[in-house]
């Protein structure tokens, strides 16, 4: 589709747009991209220090590598989502100013953000290596599946930018709906560990899994570096599947509002 097709057209634009994002992410701070990675570090030690020591969450093998994955996933996406919502709206100036293909914008914020994911990636990797033997076969796995679960986010990215310039209270719901929906992720906590009378509720534990659309691709970028085995064929298939839909959807509802996306800002 043209929507994504002029990714290669307007490559050198889109490297312009991806280069003006990170050097203003970073500009004038002495440790640059390392920045990146202090936000979910410092998170990992709040919550291991919180959810494995004050909540006895320790039962759970290697918790900070299951820790940090999830982490890895969940500051990926809602990052890029929060930014990608208002990515058409600062931009406002430029886009109507000069005409281009503005679907550019909110993946050049997603792109932007993709940078800490593949860093938190490729350490994940190496401690992976390190600490978790049986997971020598598989962490590489982790990279196809972290491009996948990218290719997702793009798309919801799209999807709420385009939905914000039309109604602006998106950004703001989508704020409010991101810190439940944090929770409800099992991004801190695991199945296996919940009590047991958690656990005796097998159809909210199943709906939670399923129509969080953030839970499945967790689970198998999880799986292949915390596991040590290949993800869950369910898990797999409902991340392809998720991706192709978010990126349909971004481009049909790109191409409906496209023409009134300058009017409107």
């Amino acid at each position: 589709m043209a929507v994504y097709t002029d990714l290669v057209r307007y490559r050198e634009l889109f490297a312009n747009l991806f280069r003006r994002n990170f050097q203003a992410r970073y500009r004038g701070s002495a440790l640059g991209i390392a920045w990146s990675l202090v936000n979910p570090l410092a998170l990992m030690v709040v919550y291991l220090l919180v959810f494995g020591v004050l909540f006895q969450q320790t039962g759970t093998p290697h918790y900070p590598i299951y820790l940090l994955a999830g982490l890895a996933c969940w500051l990926f996406f809602s990052t890029s989502v929060q930014a990608g919502a208002r990515s058409l709206l600062d931009n406002a100036e430029l886009i109507k100013k000069v005409r281009f293909p503005r679907q550019l914008v909110p993946f050049s914020v997603v792109a932007t953000q993709l940078v800490t994911f593949v860093v938190m990636l490729a350490i994940l990797i190496v401690v992976s290596l390190i600490f978790i033997p049986g997971a020598r076969a598989t962490a590489w796995l982790s990279l196809p599946l972290g491009a996948l679960f990218a290719a997702l986010v793009a798309g919801v990215a799209l999807l709420v930018a385009c939905l914000n310039v039309l109604f602006r209270d998106v950004e703001h719901i989508l704020a409010a709906a991101l810190l439940p929906w944090f929770f409800l992720t099992p991004v801190l906590w695991s199945v296996d560990q919940l009590p047991a009378t958690a656990q005796s509720h097998h159809t909210l534990l199943e709906v939670l899994h399923w129509v969080n659309f953030v839970t499945p691709p967790i689970t198998a970028v999880r799986d292949t570096l915390w596991l040590g085995t290949l993800p869950r064929l369910g898990d797999f298939v409902y991340l392809v599947v998720a991706a192709v839909v978010a990126l349909l959807a971004g481009a049909l509802l790109f191409r409906r509002v496209d023409d009134r996306v300058a009017l409107e800002l």
